[in-house]
């Protein structure tokens, strides 16, 4: 099943063409690199994708639901790991995952649960009650994945997820986003390290100056 469905699409600022005539497909179970150098249009794709960007041309659909006409019903099935860590960092991690869960529906005793389910998940269990701003990166790196999926996502945005962080969290980073696949997620990946991509993608485009120059297995 097809998850999400990019087609020709553009994003301008004035003069400057960041997401130039893209379009690709990605389904349930598979994870789907969009592999380039830093500046190459990949953050921006992302931020089309999530809603958080107008296109100026071209159309996204996520499960079905076009993100520009029919935005709440397109995010319901969308999980997002932004490059820049989405944590409040004067509430304890457990706080987080519950702020989220709560933000997409989540309640009482299914809060409850995921919330536990999602810090054992992230190896943050014991860590429950300390704020985010006593973690090293890699916890906060891993906390903030936690937070893109504590309510299941059918749909998973992962820009960049492991900048700068240990070789150690970059491994449990690896582990969860090939877990998230097999549990059925579509896993849009943003990388520029090839290394990453060989590892964890089943396809992927090549993306630079906004525009495709690849794509395939």
């Amino acid at each position: 099943m097809t998850m999400l469905a990019v087609n020709n699409l553009v994003k301008q600022y004035g003069d400057l063409t960041a997401v130039d005539n893209v379009t690709f497909e990605a389904s349930k179970s598979t994870v789907f690199g969009l592999l380039g150098p830093n500046g190459a249009g990949k953050s921006t794709a992302i931020n089309c994708i999530s809603g958080l960007l107008a296109p100026t041309a071209g159309r996204i659909s996520v499960a079905g639901a076009d993100i520009v006409r029919d935005g709440r019903n397109a995010k319901r099935s969308l999980g997002i790991v932004p490059q820049e860590l989405a944590l409040y960092e004067d509430l304890p991690a457990a706080e987080n995952l519950r702020y989220w869960g709560m933000a997409y529906g989540l309640r009482g005793s299914e809060l409850d649960h995921r919330v536990a389910e999602v810090l054992e998940y992230v190896g943050l269990a014991d860590r429950a009650s300390d704020l985010p701003k006593t973690f090293s990166g890699g916890m906060k790196r891993r906390l903030n994945f936690g937070c893109g999926v504590v309510h299941k996502p059918g749909l998973l945005l992962l820009d960049e997820p492991t900048v700068g962080v240990d070789p150690q969290s970059r491994q449990r980073l690896f582990d969860m986003v090939e877990a998230e696949r097999d549990a059925g997620a579509c896993v849009l990946y943003t990388t520029h390290y090839m290394e990453e991509a060989e590892r964890l993608c089943d396809s992927l485009a090549i993306i630079d100056h906004g525009k495709l120059i690849a794509q395939g297995t």
